[in-house]
C-alpha cells in the first residue's frame, strides 16, 4: 500500500506558486544566474577590533559595501552566528542591515542578508541544496544562493548568500501580513511547559516582532496545548497551530539529518502566529549542519541509518514531538511525507544533477578562497566521499553528499517497507544515446528528441546557480522548448531526474 497524497501535493504546490509569484523582494537577486558580489570597506583604522568588540553587544559597525556593483554607503555589519563565528578563522559570517544608519535603502528590496561562511562544509552546497529542498516543497524558509565577499579590497573568500527572515518583508511575501508575533526558538526553544508565567519564557525565546507590545500570550497558549492536552491532543493542538506545515519541516529536518534544529539541539527555528488563520507556522532557518554535520554524539553508521520516527533524548524534551508520535494521525501524516519524498524527490537520480551543477558554478571561487576552512582537495572528494578532518568542531568524518544521499535513502526505504509504503527504483529509463538536444549552442529555442517514445517524461532546466528555471511533463517523442525568458548564459537541462546535460544560450 502506498500513501501518495497527488491532490494535497498539487494543491500545496499551487498554492507555493502563488506565493513566489507574490514575492518582488529579491527576486531578480535570488534568481540571477550569477555569483554576486559584496564589496565591504570600512575606513575606522582597527574596524576588525570594532567588529569584534561589537559581536558581544550585538550592535552593527558602520560601514559601506558595493552590491554587484552598486554602491551603498552608511550600512550596518556585524559579525553573526555562534560555532560558526567560534572558530579562529578571519572568515567570519556576516549580517548586513541596509538600514541601521540610513532609512530606506535596500538590495533588490532587500533591507537585510546574511553572508555564512561554510565553516563545516568543505562543498559549500549543504545548506543551498537543503533550503531550496524546503522551498521546492512549499515550506517557509529563506532564499539562498553565493556572493564572493570583499573587504576593503581583499578577496575574503565565497559565501552563501541568505535571505533574512525575521522582518515584516519575509512575513508579507509568505503569509500576506505581517500583523502576528513571530518568535525566534533560541536560545532553547523546546516547547516544553514552564508554567503560565509569559517571564517564563523570556530566556529561551526570542519577540523578533511587535516587540513594543511584548504581548506572549499566545506562545504561552501554544505552549500550554502542546504539553496539557491529553485526551484531545490532537483536536487542541489544529485549534492553534498548522501542524501538517511542521510536520514537513520535521520530516526534512530528519531525512537531511539536520540535527541543529528543534529535532535535535532544540532551536533554530521560527514561528509565526499569523492573524489570518489564527495558527502558528513552522519556519525552517540556519540549515548550514545538514548531512549530518551536527552529530550529537552519533557515529557515521547511527546517522545515516536514523529512524525516521527519532527524537533527542529524553524524548520529554521535545513534546510536540514525543506526543505526535503516539498520534496515529499525526504519525501516519509523518510517514506519507517520507514515502512521498524519497519516492520521487530525496534520490541520487535527482539531487546529484543539482550538486554537480552547483559544484561547478562554485568551483573557481572556492579554489580562489584562501582562507576557507578546507581544501580544494576536500572540495572534489566531499561531493562523492566521506573525509575525515582534523580541527573540525565536534566532527571527525564529514559525510559526502552523494553517498549520505544513497544511504539515507536506503535506510528510509528500508523503515518504510515495514509501514507499507514501497519506494520504487528509477522508471523511464531512456538510453543516453537515444536523447537527443539540438540546436544547442542556441539563441531561443532547443528542440528536445527521443529516438524511442518513452511516455510520461519530466523536463527540468537549471541556472549556473542550481535554481529551477523551467519544468515541463511531455508524452511525445520531442519537445520544443523556447528559452526567450532566459539571459544569455549557460544552463542545464535534466530529463527524468536522470540525465543531465549543459545548454548554452547566446
Amino acid at each position: 500500500m502506498k500513501h501518495f497524497f497527488y491532490s494535497l501535493s498539487l494543491m500545496v504546490c499551487l498554492n507555493y506558486s502563488i506565493i513566489l509569484n507574490a514575492q518582488n523582494e529579491g527576486n531578480t537577486t535570488f534568481n540571477a544566474a550569477q555569483i554576486h558580489e559584496v564589496h565591504m570597506t570600512f575606513s575606522q583604522t582597527n574596524y576588525w577590533d570594532s567588529l569584534t568588540n561589537y559581536y558581544t553587544i550585538d550592535k552593527y559597525l558602520r560601514g559601506n559595501i558595493v552590491f554587484d556593483g552598486t554602491t551603498y554607503t552608511d550600512v550596518g555589519i556585524k559579525f553573526k552566528g555562534n560555532s560558526s563565528y567560534m572558530n579562529p578563522s578571519d572568515k567570519k559570517s556576516f549580517k548586513v542591515d541596509m538600514n541601521e544608519f540610513v532609512s530606506g535603502q535596500n538590495v533588490d528590496g532587500l533591507k537585510k542578508f546574511n553572508l555564512n561562511n561554510g565553516f563545516k562544509d568543505p562543498t559549500f552546497i549543504r545548506e543551498k541544496l537543503t533550503l531550496d529542498f524546503c522551498r521546492d516543497h512549499g515550506l517557509s524558509a529563506p532564499r539562498c544562493s553565493y556572493s564572493k565577499v570583499f573587504i576593503n579590497g581583499v578577496y575574503w573568500g565565497l559565501y552563501m548568500f541568505v535571505e533574512e527572515m525575521d522582518n515584516g518583508t519575509f512575513l508579507k511575501q509568505h503569509y500576506n501580513n505581517k500583523q502576528g508575533n513571530m518568535f525566534k526558538g533560541d536560545p532553547n526553544g523546546d516547547l516544553k511547559w514552564y508554567g503560565s508565567s509569559p517571564s517564563a519564557y523570556y530566556s529561551k525565546y526570542e519577540l523578533k516582532t511587535n516587540e513594543t507590545t511584548n504581548d506572549w500570550t499566545d506562545l504561552v497558549q501554544l505552549i500550554d496545548k502542546i504539553n496539557n492536552s491529553s485526551t484531545y491532543f490532537y483536536d487542541s493542538l489544529e485549534t492553534m497551530m498548522n501542524t501538517s506545515v511542521f510536520i514537513k519541516h520535521w520530516a526534512l529536518s530528519n531525512l537531511f539529518v539536520n540535527l541543529d534544529s528543534y529535532l535535535g539541539s532544540g532551536h533554530n527555528y521560527f514561528i509565526y502566529h499569523d492573524t489570518l488563520s489564527k495558527k502558528f507556522e513552522w519556519l525552517t532557518w540556519d540549515v548550514n549542519e545538514s548531512f549530518g554535520n551536527f552529530q550529537m554524539g552519533m557515529t557515521i553508521p547511527q546517522l545515516k541509518n536514523m529512524s525516521m520516527y527519532w527524537v533527542s533524548s529524553p524524548s520529554s524534551n521535545r513534546p510536540i514531538i514525543q506526543k505526535m508520535l503516539t498520534n496515529t494521525i499525526y504519525k501516519n501524516e509523518l510517514t506519507n511525507t517520507f514515502c512521498n519524498w524519497v519516492q520521487y524527490d530525496f534520490s541520487n537520480s535527482n539531487l546529484d544533477s543539482k550538486i554537480d551543477s552547483l559544484a561547478n558554478a562554485i568551483r573557481a571561487d572556492v579554489y580562489a578562497d584562501t582562507k576557507k576552512f578546507f581544501t580544494n582537495t576536500q572540495f572534489e572528494d566531499n561531493l562523492t566521499m566521506d573525509i575525515n578532518v582534523t580541527g573540525s568542531p565536534g566532527v571527525s568524518t564529514i559525510m559526502g553528499l552523494k553517498p549520505f544521499i544513497t544511504a539515507r535513502r536506503n535506510a528510509i526505504a528500508a523503515e518504510l517497507a515495514t509501514q507499507g509504503c514501497t519506494v520504487g527504483i528509477n522508471e523511464n529509463d531512456i538510453e543516453i544515446s537515444d536523447l537527443l538536444i539540438y540546436p544547442n549552442p542556441t539563441s531561443d529555442y532547443i528542440n528536445v528528441r527521443l529516438k524511442n517514445l518513452k511516455t510520461g517524461n519530466s523536463i527540468k532546466i537549471y541556472n549556473l546557480i542550481g535554481e529551477e528555471v523551467y519544468s515541463e511533463f511531455f508524452n511525445s517523442n520531442e519537445l520544443k522548448i523556447n528559452l526567450f525568458f532566459l539571459n544569455s548564459g549557460i544552463y542545464f537541462l535534466n530529463l527524468n531526474n536522470r540525465y543531465f546535460t549543459k545548454i548554452e544560450k547566446f
